[in-house]
C-alpha cells in the first residue's frame, strides 16, 4: 500500500474514533512524562487540539519542547495536505464561517496546490505544516499558527540557480496569511538563497503570523563549521559569527556531527539577530522509507553532549531520552495502529551572542494501515 492509500485509510478509521484532536491526544496522556509537559500545560494543548479534526492525526503531529525552561510547557505542531478528508474540513469552514483565518489561509495556501500545472505542488507537494503557540504563548487563543512549507518534491538546492523556486514557496505563504511582502524583503530573500554552499539545502520556509512579519528559513547541510560561518557572513547576519564556532566546537568535542543546519528569520531591514542552529548526527531523507525511523539509542551520544550545556534542564533530557519507542501496536475501536515516536531534531537558539534556548521537536506517527 503506497503513502497517499495509507493515509487515507488511516483518516477514514480515526473519524470513528472521535471529532477533534483533542479526542485522539486524550489516549496519549499516559505516554507523555509529566516532567516534559505537566497537567495544566497538556490541558491548554487539549483546548487547542479540540478545534482540529482528528484526521489530522493521520499524518505526523507533536510537540516542540522547551529544554530549557523549566516550566513542562510545549508548543503543538500538526501536518495536513491537500486532497485529504481534513483539508475538506478547512475548506468547508472556509466557505462557511469567513472569520475563520486558518481556515481561509490554508484554503488558499490549497488552492494554489491544487491549481492544474501548479508551480507550487512541483516544489512542495501537498503538505502543509502548523505550529500552534502555546506553551510559548502562554495562551492558545484564536490567533494564527505558523505555517511551514517543505520543498520536498523539487528539492531547492544552493548554487543551482532555484531563485523562481524560492519566490514562488514565498509569495505562497506570505500571500495565504494576508500579507504583502515589500521588494526590500523579497530581495533579502533571493540574497539569503544566493549565498548558500552548492550541496546545502533549503528544508522549509515558514512564516508566524501571529508573531511577526520574518520570513523563517531552514537551510541544512552544511559540511563544516566553517562553511555556516561564512554562510552568516555572507547574509549579513548581525550576530557574532565566533559565538556560533564557539557553540559547534564544544559539540564537536562530545558527538560526531556530520552536519549542520541554520534557521535564520529574513525581515525587511535584513536578517534578523537570532539563530537556530541544528546539529545533525543522524542524517534524515525525506524521501527515505525509514524517514521516520529511529534506532532506540540514535539519539543518545547528542542527548549526553546537551547534558553538558547548564541551560538544560537535567530531569527534561533524562524524560526526553526516553521518548524514542519502537513501534507499538493499539488498539481501538476501528481496529488496530501502530504508533512511532521519535525525535525529529533539536535546535540549539543563539542570541545576543549567547546559547540561550535548547528546543526538542518531538513527533508521533499513528498508522492504521501499518498494522495487518
Amino acid at each position: 500500500m503506497d503513502i497517499d492509500a495509507a493515509v487515507t485509510l488511516t483518516q477514514d478509521r480515526l473519524a470513528e474514533e472521535g471529532g477533534t484532536m483533542g479526542d485522539l491526544l486524550g489516549h496519549f496522556r499516559n505516554r507523555i512524562s509529566p516532567v516534559l509537559i505537566g497537567d495544566p500545560e497538556w490541558e491548554r494543548i487539549l483546548e487547542c487540539a479540540r478545534k482540529l479534526p482528528i484526521t489530522m492525526g493521520a499524518l505526523p503531529f507533536g510537540f516542540e519542547l522547551p529544554l530549557h525552561e523549566r516550566r513542562p510547557e510545549a508548543d503543538f505542531g500538526v501536518s495536513l495536505a491537500s486532497g485529504t478528508r481534513a483539508a475538506g474540513y478547512y475548506r468547508e469552514r472556509a466557505r462557511t464561517d469567513g472569520t475563520d483565518e486558518t481556515a481561509n489561509a490554508i484554503a488558499r495556501l490549497f488552492e494554489q496546490m491544487d491549481a492544474e500545472d501548479s508551480p507550487l505542488r512541483a516544489i512542495v507537494g501537498r503538505k502543509l505544516m502548523l505550529e500552534y503557540d502555546i506553551g510559548s504563548a502562554r495562551a492558545c487563543g484564536s490567533s494564527l499558527p505558523g505555517m511551514f512549507l517543505r520543498p520536498g518534491e523539487r528539492p531547492i538546492v544552493g548554487a543551482s540557480g532555484q531563485e523562481n523556486d524560492v519566490a514562488s514557496v514565498v509569495e505562497a505563504l506570505v500571500s495565504c496569511v494576508g500579507w504583502e511582502m515589500s521588494d526590500a524583503q523579497r530581495e533579502n530573500v533571493g540574497r539569503v538563497y544566493l549565498a548558500q554552499p552548492a550541496e546545502t539545502r533549503m528544508d522549509s520556509f515558514g512564516v508566524f503570523p501571529s508573531r511577526s512579519r520574518a520570513i523563517r528559513l531552514a537551510i541544512m547541510g552544511f559540511k563544516s563549521q566553517e562553511q555556516i560561518c561564512s554562510y552568516l557572513e555572507n547574509t549579513g547576519w548581525p550576530g557574532r559569527v565566533s559565538a556560533v564556532d564557539s557553540v559547534i566546537s564544544r559539540f564537536k568535542e562530545r558527538v560526531n556531527v556530520v552536519r549542520t543546519g541554520a534557521n535564520i528569520d529574513v525581515r525587511e531591514e535584513g536578517v534578523g539577530p537570532t539563530l537556530g542552529l541544528t546539529l545533525i548526527v543522524k542524517q534524515r531523507y525525506t524521501k527515505d522509507s525509514r524517514y521516520w525511523l529511529d534506532g532506540l539509542t540514535d539519539w543518545d551520544p547528542f542527548l549526553q553532549a546537551l547534558g553538558h550545556e547548564s541551560l538544560v534542564v537535567p530531569e527534561k533530557l533524562a524524560a526526553l531520552s526516553d521518548w524514542v519507542s519502537k513501534p507499538t501496536t493499539l488498539f481501538a475501536k476501528s481496529g488496530r495502529y501502530v504508533l512511532l515516536r521519535g525525535i525529529h531534531h533539536i535546535k540549539l537558539v543563539i542570541s545576543e551572542n549567547q546559547l540561550r534556548k535548547a528546543k526538542a521537536y518531538v513527533f508521533l506517527v499513528l498508522s492504521g494501515a501499518a498494522a495487518p
